[in-house]
């Protein structure tokens, strides 16, 4: 397995050197998707704990114009979801503007991608008035809720103030992307369809070990049926570290998969063999959805190999392709 894992980063540094070898100031094309920016059909409103303060707190989610793209309104400030707001925080992807900051905002994120909800404008409301920081509830730690929440609702055709609607359009990758920090990385190819591999290893961990899954977006549903049910997970002999640190004060076994170095998974069943694998390709399209613009799609028509990714390597990602050092 050692050797598997060395051959990979050897393959992947190749194909990092190859990347660097390309220059050119476009790496994507947006193109028609054939289809027109969508709305959600009626706001949502969903309340719950959240995962690293342990507080509660309110999401609203309204219908919004054509063109508006998502954005987080906290406090009466608008807070993008795009990749010039993000800034690095452990564990989770945290966007900031003019000191307010919302965050864990990547499973919730993600659903909306997922689903096709072009704009959208979230309201997020907490439960200290004081605090100009806020966090997106975690509920079973997968995007589940949110996607059925959405499905209830609906989509519909976005249109702007003047009643018209709009094309959605998709950046396609024109050539090879490559980020690296340590033995982690993602590449990237040119593709005429979204596939998406992703690798993790755990080697002290026996039931999760090297593991990876690969899936191809050829269907509205695909995201719905194998993504969006698949839960966070976390190591038990981590736990103290993370909360000392003061994260997860809102972590149980109800919103994360648990598993143990010494006894294997605490909180069976999973939900898929692959589920710790399959919720990192749910934080990857939260987190790269940061990328959409004017409600566009975010994800990157491309071939995506990610090896042991997280939410600052997949931030380096976005602001690659959209050239931000």
């Amino acid at each position: 397995m050692a050797a598997g894992v060395s051959q990979f980063h050897r393959q992947m540094t190749l194909r990092g050197a190859a990347v660097e070898a390309f220059k050119s100031s476009a790496l994507v094309s947006w193109r028609s998707t054939g289809r027109l920016q969508q709305t959600i059909g009626g706001c949502i409103e969903k309340t719950g704990r959240t995962l690293h303060s342990g507080n509660k707190s309110t999401v609203r989610i309204w219908p919004e114009l054509s063109g508006k793209g998502r954005y987080f309104d906290f406090c009466s400030r608008l807070i993008p979801a795009s990749i010039d707001f993000a800034e690095e925080s452990p564990l989770c992807t945290t966007l900031r503007k003019d000191g307010h900051s919302v965050r864990t905002v990547e499973h919730l994120l993600s659903a909306l991608e997922g689903t096709g909800v072009d704009n959208c404008r979230i309201e997020i409301l907490n439960s200290d008035h004081n605090d100009p920081s806020a966090e997106v509830p975690i509920f079973d730690g997968s995007a589940r809720e949110w996607v059925e929440a959405i499905e209830q609702v609906g989509l519909t055709v976005a249109v702007d103030c003047n009643g018209r609607s709009c094309d959605k359009l998709a950046p396609y990758l024109t050539q090879p992307v490559h980020v690296s920090k340590g033995d982690s990385a993602i590449s990237a190819f040119p593709s005429k369809e979204i596939n998406i591999s992703y690798g993790i290893s755990f080697p002290q961990v026996s039931a999760i070990s090297l593991q990876w899954f690969s899936s191809v977006f050829c269907t509205d549903s695909f995201y719905s049926k194998q993504i969006a049910p698949s839960r966070t997970f976390c190591i038990y002999e981590e736990v103290e570290k993370m909360r000392n640190a003061g994260l997860i004060k809102g972590g149980s076994v109800e919103n994360a998969v648990v598993f143990s170095t010494s006894k294997g998974l605490l909180n069976p069943p999973l939900r898929s063999p692959e589920e710790p694998c399959r919720h990192k390709i749910l934080d990857l399209i939260g987190d790269v959805s940061l990328f959409a613009r004017n409600g566009s799609q975010g994800i990157p028509v491309a071939n995506i190999i990610a090896y042991k990714g997280g939410h600052g390597l997949h931030a380096a990602f976005v602001r690659q392709l959209s050239g931000i050092s």
